[in-house]
């Protein structure tokens, strides 16, 4: 190869030195050692980190993601004069996710405002479209991901090489990458091209393991942990479960029983109906039921005492004293079974109730039942099979409901030329609850893990909502009384969205956390609630929308 079409980390170490900076902390995110020694680095002065990350079809891990963080957090704070390097194989889609997700996490960017950032700084940014998703997922809402930019003429992909493939593949490969097999990017000047999965010996190569039976399973990527996870507020008999290995058996179960292969929380998330989508009622079949302002949970029931909330999270949440039975025989506990679901307060006269509204079944007693239509088999099932048997047992005084901390029912569906009714003032006061929108589900598709493009949520527009960071600040000034003000944030904005003129205790007591807000007919944000689900505000756009 020709002089001028390598790149060595010298000339990265030259180049900082040209605009009088000191490189001082070198991140290798590649999965392989070949392209350069890091002896290399270290003689230019810069401290070496090797986080390896595999690139072929998996994004970096919560745990990767953390460490990264950590690691330029605890770099800035002793050395802040000096800048960090980062690069994988090309610098776009690994270095792009770990640099995004720490503009989110520390500079309280928005998703999509440092996805913009680093495009303009590396065009045209990340380009897989699965790494995007998860930056949302992870942050905001996947809905929101936008489309991923055309890939580079210059990248080639070859996800589905086997057998012999695989030598003409690495040649491919090698060829590839040949002029850029020694490049390094710089977060700062953006000195990268690219990227592809980083070659590895083993059973590494394929990010695989060996199964009991000696197939090959994918290694899935450690879960988030949210220290001191808060259930729903005014919900009793249910304790954060963050013990080890038994968190992760339970995370791990209802990951495979919905058949979905990331981490994560693997329940169906709706999108937003708009002009474009509303063609599919008249499509394929719906059903349609109210939206509840309540909280959404997936419930595992696997036997006596082994009763399991995830939330969006999926944080783990184990109930007591409650009790599901099975319809053959009501004295033998129910196991083996996934419901989805959303937990509300019923309100009546000064009696509050929280209840879980069952709107959908994954598994039911260890069978297998998320590829049965929507309607009615699903919904038999939740309502013959698991709600009805606790009614039976109820009524033989084989369960005591006085004892239990909430109360489960199905929730219905209609056909959807009953959704104006939904709306009509008559249906919303037969619900102890505040209903905020419908939810319109096809009624002949399987249970689908993960955001599903046929599952709509609408809401109407006094209700629509943005969830801010609330900061209280105290005003002050000449001929002025002091007072507290409510200040509503956005990601990525340094400057407020919004003010909360009125402050009751509740409010006041909630400084720097999530809440959700509406803007009522006089232009003012009025709080609703305060968001122990979410970490994170919505982004700018989305705030405006």
């Amino acid at each position: 190869m020709s002089i001028e079409n390598t790149f060595r980390p010298e000339m990265l170490f030259d180049y900082c030195k040209s605009l009088k900076l000191k490189l001082g902390l070198w991140i290798d995110l590649t999965n392989t050692k070949r392209f350069y020694d890091r002896i290399s680095v270290e003689e230019g002065g810069a401290q070496y980190i090797k986080l390896q990350c595999r690139g072929h079809g998996e994004t970096p891990s919560m745990e990767q993601t953390r460490s990264f963080i950590e690691l330029v957090d605890n770099f800035i704070t002793e050395r802040p004069l000096e800048v960090i390097a980062v690069h994988c194989t090309h610098g776009f889609n690994r270095t792009g996710f770990l640099i995004i997700s720490y503009l989110v996490e520390r500079l309280d960017c928005s998703v999509g405002a440092a996805l913009a950032v680093f495009a303009k700084a590396r065009p045209p940014g990340i380009y897989k479209q699965d790494y995007i998703n998860e930056l949302f997922r992870r942050y905001e809402d996947e809905e929101d991901a936008p489309h991923a930019p055309e890939q580079p003429n210059w990248c080639l992909e070859y996800d589905d090489s086997n057998g012999n493939d695989n030598e003409h593949r690495k040649r491919q490969y090698d060829d590839s990458c040949s002029s850029t097999s020694q490049q390094a990017a710089a977060a700062s000047a953006g000195n990268a091209v690219g990227e592809e999965e980083d070659e590895v010996d083993g059973d590494e190569a394929n990010g695989e393991e060996n199964a009991e039976d000696g197939t090959q399973k994918k290694k899935r990527r450690r879960e988030m942990v949210v220290k001191n996870a808060v259930f729903m507020a005014g919900v009793p008999g249910v304790r954060h479960l963050n013990e080890q290995p038994r968190l992760g058996e339970l995370q791990r179960k209802v990951q495979h029983w919905c058949n979905w292969q990331k981490s994560g929380f693997p329940g169906a998330q709706p999108v937003s109906m708009d002009r474009h989508n509303i063609k599919r009622l008249s499509e394929i079949p719906y059903r349609v039921s109210w939206k509840a302002d309540g909280s959404r949970y997936m419930m595992l029931v696997d036997g006596r005492d082994e009763i399991y909330f995830f939330d969006r999270n999926n944080s783990c949440f184990q109930v007591e004293n409650m009790t599901f039975v099975q319809g053959k025989n009501l004295h033998e506990h129910l196991d083996g079974t996934l419901l989805d679901g959303e937990m509300v307060l019923d309100k009546i006269g000064e009696t509050v109730t929280p209840r879980y509204l069952v709107y959908d079944i994954v598994r039911l007693a260890g069978r297998d039942v998320r590829e049965e239509p929507f309607f009615p088999h699903r919904l038999d099932y939740i309502k013959n099979c698991v709600i009805g048997p606790r009614i039976l047992a109820m009524k033989h005084a084989i369960i005591n409901r006085a004892l239990e901390p909430f109360s489960v029912r199905n929730k219905d569906f209609w056909d959807i030329r009953t959704s104006a009714r939904l709306l009509g003032e008559k249906f919303s006061r037969s619900l102890a609850h505040e209903p905020d929108g419908l939810i319109f589900q096809p009624s002949q598709q399987p249970y689908t893990p993960g955001v599903c493009s046929d599952v709509f949520k609408w809401k109407p527009h006094e209700l629509n909502s943005v969830d801010f960071r609330l900061k209280i600040i105290t005003e002050r000034g000449e001929g002025l009384l002091t007072k507290k003000v409510g200040f509503l944030y956005v990601g990525g904005h340094d400057a407020p969205f919004g003010r909360m003129q009125k402050l009751t205790k509740e409010i006041r007591d909630l400084d720097n956390r999530i809440v959700e807000c509406t803007m009522n007919q006089f232009g003012n944000w009025e709080f609703m609630r305060e968001r122990t689900d979410k970490k994170l505000p919505n982004s700018f756009n989305t705030a405006i929308v």
